[in-house]
This record gives structure tokens, C-alpha cells and sequence, in this order.
């Protein structure tokens, strides 16, 4: 995939050894001036980006300013979310706007999903080889 960036694959637990291995990207997030780094999980059995709770903190974001309510599903469904829109940077990419469901657990991983991860990027898989590659939508393949 020409134009992309390559990343590697990051262990999550080394006690599993072949199977530790994850898609964790590393990127910025910024919310009303406030940036953190972090890595999040590429999911695509996620419908929607998820925050955990702690980095909606730590962004500054407040709880009660978020006016849109999101019903996530799954293991998620008990939790109240929430939908504040940051501006996420992956790797030397232009920043480009992310919704995110900011749920009031911090026991889950930042989840990269469908909405709208997933429209903004197109990723390719290589994981005998234990990377993966990022492009953002629109930038054609040389």
C-alpha cells in the first residue's frame, strides 16, 4: 500500500507469547487544546471508537458538557457513553476529526473502529510479519 505508513504489531501480555501480539497504533489526540499520546487497539469488529474514561479526563473533557448520549452494545452495553469529536494525528498524517464514545469505564483500551476510524484510514494486515499499514482515505495507491 504506497503512500502508507508502517507500523509494528505491540505485545500486550509476553505470558502469551504468539498470540500477545496486537494492532496497537500510537497517535495525538487533542480536545480544546489539550493533547495526550497514546495507543489505541484497531478493531474492526467495533462499530464506533471508544474512549476510556480516564483519557476523556485526561483530554479535559467534562462529563457533564457532553450533550450526546451514545448506547454502546456488548461488554460496553451497561456503560453510559458519551460522544466528544477530537482531532487525532496517526504517525505523519494530517490530523483529521475523530468521534469517539467516551465511556465512564476505564477498564477497556482505546478502541480504533468503524466510526470512524475506519472511514478515515485504510489499514492492511500483515501479521506473519507482525506489522500492519496505514493510509488515509483519499490518497491513491502509486
Amino acid at each position: 500500500m504506497n503512500n502508507a505508513e508502517q507500523f509494528a504489531f505491540k505485545v500486550a501480555d509476553s505470558r502469551l507469547g504468539e498470540a500477545s501480539y496486537r494492532p496497537m497504533l500510537s497517535l495525538e489526540l487533542v480536545y480544546r487544546g489539550r493533547s495526550v499520546i497514546v495507543d489505541g487497539l484497531l478493531d474492526t469488529g467495533a462499530m464506533v471508537n471508544v474512549l476510556p474514561y480516564h483519557l476523556g479526563l485526561a483530554l479535559g473533557a467534562v462529563w457533564e458538557q457532553q450533550q450526546t448520549s451514545i448506547q454502546l452494545a456488548g461488554n460496553l452495553a451497561r456503560f453510559e457513553a458519551r460522544a466528544p469529536v477530537v482531532s487525532a494525528t496517526v504517525g505523519r498524517f494530517a490530523p483529521v476529526r475523530q468521534a469517539f464514545a467516551w465511556t465512564r469505564t476505564s477498564d477497556v483500551p482505546l478502541l480504533l473502529g468503524q466510526v470512524n476510524f475506519f472511514q478515515n484510514f485504510d489499514v492492511c494486515f500483515f501479521r506473519s510479519e507482525l506489522v500492519f499499514e496505514v493510509r488515509p482515505k483519499g490518497i491513491q495507491s502509486n
